[in-house]
């Protein structure tokens, strides 16, 4: 066995039976052995680290790669600071689309405006076209007359769409093609693994809200097929695209993916390559977008129509979850204010009733804004917190003022949920915040936003605990950890190179650190 070597290393495992290492073999993709297990094994090839800092690669647990890949080729609108700004940019974009066709930009943020574009103003740069401008929190958009009029009269606005209203009226553009979107996939993997991310979990394919086209699944594979996936992918499936079904009484299954697909199709070695994760369940918008489903009011708003709201759906949110469950799917239940993460735990916890199934894993995607009585019903329910510690670094003074100083320290939580017994598992629901892992690892350690406002301080976390939620933890959610999340003999050897240690570094420094390389099966993207 001619292995590949790496040597002269700072090897952090993540495994608590052997925490580091100097030295690590790799075979056929796989970890065979650390130091004296691998220093007398003949070498096809060895790597001299020189003291590089290597940890298992990071894991992005909830991603939008379509939804990144795109965005990165549209016309964005950022910064959304003066309403003239704006218009000139969407003015530049409809002069490249063919009359009679759709303009698609992004970047849209209505609270440095202080007030939300209007059709109107956007007719009057249009130029025949139509206009969609998508809001960056991804929960809505602004459109204009033309996009307007081919809606419902029930949906119309005058000129901002939320949630339902914003998924109609982009049904109505026309879909991307499977290359198109394959190729924006592609795009994004690429930029994961810059970040030193060697594994994601699509958050959603098929959704009202987000998806791209009717063929999303079939894009994702034409990715994986044409060697443009630079990571390993799970794909959640939105609930959106499950339909009736009249099975066994005995398979307790109401409702499914054609021909019974669920979560674990086609993760064949330890999820190699591109598998079925989660099913994706909304129960509430987005806080930059003011549609998070709160207890009590936004600060500043008017009673409780400023609370946000939940998911308009046919079918009971709770059913959906439940019915999600007694088919055998684990679940990714998007919840991000206080109410919607209730309604979450509250369908989680009967379901569990109904049917036990303690192995199933379900997770919680964003756990946003969550009270101090709720962490403990998460480790009743066996639920994991999917959060994305950088939303609070990019947006945090927003959030935290919004909330007002009693909620604020509850914004995405660390200490809260590890005190409880709660796994936390670090995301960044790319591209509605920054992706990369050693800067939202810097933010849970230190709670602070790129101001430098200090966000609820108590919910600090150490440095180990936060590598953990993108590595160990991040595994454990996917699925993955028998064959991820730890640099184990018998494990994938996907792994992240970088040029210092996150742990011996002034905590405000951890997000500069170099990420030197990200290894596939050993293997760099050049190799």
């Amino acid at each position: 066995m001619l292995c590949t070597r790496f040597g002269n290393g700072n090897i952090i495992t993540m495994d608590p039976d052997r925490p580091v290492a100097r030295e690590l073999g790799v075979w056929r993709g796989r970890i065979v052995g650390l130091d004296e297990e691998v220093s007398g094994l003949p070498a096809r090839q060895f790597v001299d680290l020189d003291g590089a800092t290597v940890l298992p690669g990071f894991i992005d647990s909830h991603v939008h790669l379509a939804w990144a890949g795109l965005t990165a080729r549209a016309v964005d609108v950022a910064p959304s600071a003066r309403a003239d700004d704006i218009l000139a940019a969407v003015a530049r974009a409809v002069r490249a689309v063919p009359p009679g066709g759709w303009a698609d930009l992004s970047g849209y943020d209505q609270r440095p405006l202080g007030r939300h574009l209007t059709a109107a103003e956007l007719d009057r740069v249009s130029e025949g076209r139509r206009v969609l401008v998508g809001h960056v929190s991804g929960h809505g958009c602004v459109a204009n007359s033309a996009v307007m009029d081919a809606l419902p009269a029930a949906i119309r606005t005058e000129g901002f769409l939320a949630e339902e209203a914003m998924g109609e009226a982009r049904a109505l553009r026309p879909p991307h093609t499977l290359t198109e979107l394959a190729d924006a996939i592609g795009r994004a993997s690429r930029q994961c693994r810059a970040e030193g991310v060697t594994a994601c979990a699509e958050a959603g394919i098929g959704s009202t809200l987000f998806s791209h086209g009717p063929l999303e699944g079939a894009a994702h594979q034409q990715a994986w097929e044409r060697g443009l996936l630079a990571v390993r992918l799970q794909l959640m499936v939105s609930a959106d695209v499950l339909g009736p079904v009249a099975a066994a009484p005995a398979d307790s299954t109401a409702y499914a993916l054609d021909l019974g697909l669920r979560t674990g199709f086609g993760a064949g070695d330890g999820g190699d390559g591109l598998s079925l994760g989660a099913l994706k369940v909304f129960t509430d918008g987005g806080m930059m977008a003011r549609t998070a489903a709160l207890t009590s009011p936004y600060a500043g708003s008017d009673g409780s129509g400023g609370c946000g709201r939940l998911q308009r759906t046919d079918r009971p949110l709770a059913d959906i979850i439940i019915e999600g469950h007694r088919a055998g799917w684990q679940l990714a239940v998007h919840a991000i204010g206080d109410r919607a993460v209730d309604v979450a735990l509250d369908a989680l916890e009967r379901a569990q009733r109904l049917l036990p199934r303690p192995a199933a894993r379900h997770r919680i995607e964003h756990a946003g804004l969550v009270r101090p009585d709720q962490p403990a019903r998460f480790a009743s329910v066996g639920a994991t917190a999917v959060v994305q510690p950088s939303f609070l670094r990019h947006s945090g003074d927003d959030y935290a003022t919004v909330m007002g100083p009693e909620r604020a320290p509850w914004l995405y939580r660390g200490r809260g949920f590890l005190a409880n017994g709660v796994r936390i598992v670090g995301s960044s629901d790319r591209p509605v915040a920054d992706g990369a892992p050693l800067r939202a690892i810097q933010f849970m350690v230190e709670r602070a936003s790129a101001s430098g406002r200090i966000i609820g301080p108590d919910e600090g976390i150490t440095v180990e605990e936060a590598l953990r939620a993108y590595t160990v933890d991040a595994a454990y959610a996917c699925h993955w950890d028998d064959s991820a999340g730890s640099i184990t003999p018998g494990k994938r050897a996907d792994l992240v190179v970088l040029g210092d240690d996150p742990r011996r570094v002034e905590p405000s420094r951890i997000g500069d650190i170099e990420v030197v390389a990200g290894l596939l099966a050993g293997r760099d993207t050049d190799d």
